[in-house]
């Protein structure tokens, strides 16, 4: 299996017409090649991690860790 992520401006003008994206990940894999759009999106705070959602922010994370640690002990 192989991966990478292309510049769509590299990529020939038929699909470049069907690909809205800045930049695309190729994927191929037992023969077959993917192409997926990669959305860029900018969140309000970058550090969001596994909550990228945006529904709880880090300091509340912290937060919510602190009050769990103060509860087991």
């Amino acid at each position: 299996m192989t991966e990478m992520v292309l510049k769509t401006n590299t990529l020939p003008e038929p699909l470049l017409r069907l690909i809205h994206t800045e930049s695309v990940k190729v994927r191929e894999a037992h023969g077959e090649i993917r192409l997926t759009p990669i959305r860029e999106t900018e969140s309000e705070c970058p550090l969001l991690g596994m909550f990228a959602d945006g529904k709880i922010s880090v300091d509340k994370f912290i937060e919510n860790k602190r009050n769990e640690r103060e509860l087991e002990s």
